[in-house]
């Protein structure tokens, strides 16, 4: 079956999918964007990531291009069309098209553009991974999740070419700020589980917000702050987090092993917890139908 992407109210093959020349998300980057995790036919963390894109579009000043309730039909109905059963919804809202100029047009309707695709999720246990450090380049307003991504894309170029799984971006202080594309954790010597403030600094993940939750759930201490790369080389674990990749446990950072490349106690209850929620909530929406 060929994949199928909704473009501005309508539904069309991905192959012919198109967004116009002057769209001032081609031209300026002027636009936000959310993935979901799709489990078991089921939108995980789907509320968290309405909420992040209302607010996103806020801060820019775009409408919303449709009712909440709408878009959340759109999204379960292009994981229907795609027969995605484990997979990601990727949904993009820009200013739209207008003539192009740099200040907001004073008339343009929110282009919108949501795709579906299939996605073989890691299970429960999964192999740490390696992760490298480069400098943060990106602009001021990271808790934005900015269609503007080209500093994520460098950093993942340069994780590429160094055989890491992800890139943690440093400030100008030494401190890390996040990965390319999720949020970095450690675990102290002490089992205190730290993570970045979420401020203008990095974005509010969703998965992240959900992991501080079942941090509290598991009676684990948890800072939020900010921390250096020799703290972390130091630390007992540490792990990343995203919509795509859950919990995903590190055991090297800039070739400094911090653990014997198994996953450790604290990621793995995260992972678990984060697993149970997820067939949780598809074993109540199949008990629904």
């Amino acid at each position: 079956m060929s994949r199928i992407a909704y473009v501005n109210g309508r539904y069309v093959p991905h192959s012919e999918a198109s967004v116009h020349v002057e769209d001032r998300g081609f031209q300026f980057a002027d636009g936000v964007y959310e993935v979901v995790a799709v489990y078991k036919g089921q939108l995980i963390d789907e509320a968290g990531h309405l909420d992040r894109l209302e607010r996103s579009l806020s801060e820019l000043q775009i409408a919303m291009p449709m009712a909440r309730a709408a878009l959340s039909q759109v999204l379960r109905r292009m994981v229907r069309l795609n027969l995605v059963r484990d997979g990601l919804v990727y949904f993009q809202v820009t200013r739209g098209v207008a003539p192009r100029d740099f200040p907001f047009p004073y008339a343009a309707m929110p282009t919108i553009v949501v795709t579906a695709r299939s996605k073989t999720f890691p299970g429960r246990d999964v192999k740490p991974v390696m992760v490298i450090t480069t400098r943060d380049q990106r602009w001021a307003r990271r808790d934005i999740k900015t269609v503007g991504l080209l500093p994520a894309a460098l950093a993942k170029q340069k994780a590429r070419e160094a055989k890491a799984f992800e890139a943690w971006q440093v400030d100008d202080d030494g401190y890390v700020t996040e990965g390319a594309s999720s949020n970095a954790w450690i675990v102290t010597k002490d089992n205190v589980i730290v993570t970045r403030q979420a401020d203008h600094n990095i974005l509010r993940g969703i998965t992240r917000m959900a992991l501080l939750e079942f941090a509290r759930e598991n009676g684990f201490r948890f800072e939020e702050r900010a921390f250096t790369v020799e703290e972390a080389q130091n630390a007992r674990e540490a792990f990343i987090s995203s919509a795509s990749t859950f919990v995903m446990p590190v055991w090297k950072i800039d070739e400094v092993a911090i653990s014997n490349g198994e996953m450790g106690p604290v990621a793995r209850t995260l992972r678990d917890a984060y697993f149970d929620a997820m067939e949780k909530l598809a074993d109540q929406a199949k008990q629904g139908c």
